[in-house]
């Protein structure tokens, strides 16, 4: 079980470098969304794989948290966006 845990770990920091590189280098500030909200869920997956991994169910309301603030934080800004020149 600890190599499965490893191996998604791995697999999740690829993930977040990949991603950080696509916020910085973005061409349009939709890009940019896409990659904050993909990040804030490679960090929500990273909570529940500690969680699985330490046993423990009281990070459970932060990843609920986590969750909702990006989904609403992700509505919010693609429903006001202005369009890129």
């Amino acid at each position: 079980m600890t190599i499965v845990l490893a191996i998604a770990g791995t697999l999740l920091i690829g993930a977040a470098i990949i991603t950080t590189y696509r916020l910085l280098a973005g061409p349009s500030s939709l890009d940019r969304l896409v990659a904050m909200d993909t990040i804030l869920a490679v960090s929500i997956c990273s909570l529940a794989l500690w969680a699985v991994y330490s046993l423990d169910t009281t990070i459970v309301p932060a990843i609920v948290a986590l969750s909702l603030v990006s989904f609403v934080g992700s509505v919010s800004v693609a429903r006001f966006r202005v369009r890129d020149e």
